[in-house]
């Protein structure tokens, strides 16, 4: 069988999706909104797995906490880390 020149046009066209537009009846839950974290100098946080510390440095995407035997780097999202 012949290829045809419309073959690699066609896939090109069909890998674009267009935006779907969610129906108010949609039994389906929104998927909530991401909370983003402010932090500030000398605010008392608690971690996970390091337990409480003290932020020392704030950076647009990371914060440095002193956690007393050591200092940590954590980067956005902030995982396992929360204010106290």
């Amino acid at each position: 069988m012949p290829h045809s020149g419309h073959i690699g046009r066609i896939l090109v066209e069909m890998t674009t999706t267009p935006a779907r537009r969610r129906l108010s009846s949609s039994p389906f839950a929104v998927a909530p909104e991401p909370v983003i974290l402010s932090w500030e100098m000398d605010e008392l946080v608690c971690h996970d797995s390091y337990g409480m510390g003290r932020i020392i440095n704030v950076e647009a995407a990371a914060v440095t906490v002193d956690f007393r035997p050591q200092k940590v780097r954590i980067a956005s999202p902030y995982p396992k880390l929360g204010k106290l």
